[in-house]
């Protein structure tokens, strides 16, 4: 028996501004949106398979602390690309600044944070 992970579900600041952003980047689609199970917003942006399901109450707060040093905090989320440098040029135009940049084993990948501070790795596998 395996498991297969489907999607991930996290707080940002206006779930439509994010979703559009990742559907210009990633070439995403959104799922569904609507209401919350009881309430604020969603909205599942990804492909067919897997997604990410981005929540508001409406009245988010940002998050001071450093989430690297407490468990349960969320430290990045990690993309595969087949053209590093075609993503790179559209993380740039999206007004995102990729940071970190790295070339080791299993491959090139950079970072960057989106509006809410939330850090996204892109990796090119070699």
């Amino acid at each position: 028996m395996s498991a297969m992970l489907e999607h991930t579900n996290f707080t940002v600041t206006n779930p439509d501004t994010t979703a559009k952003w990742m559907c210009d980047l990633f070439d995403w689609h959104i799922r569904w949106s609507g209401d919350g199970m009881t309430t604020g917003r969603t909205v599942h942006v990804g492909t067919d398979t897997h997604y990410l399901a981005l929540f508001s109450y409406g009245d988010t707060q940002q998050n001071p602390a450093d989430t690297h040093r407490y468990a349960g905090g969320l430290n990045h989320i990690a993309l595969v690309t087949d053209d590093i440098k075609a993503m790179e040029a559209k993380v740039r135009k999206l007004g995102f600044e990729p940071h970190n940049h790295g070339d080791y084993e299993p491959g090139l990948r950079f970072y960057f944070k989106d509006n809410d501070g939330i850090e996204f790795e892109i990796v090119q596998y070699t």
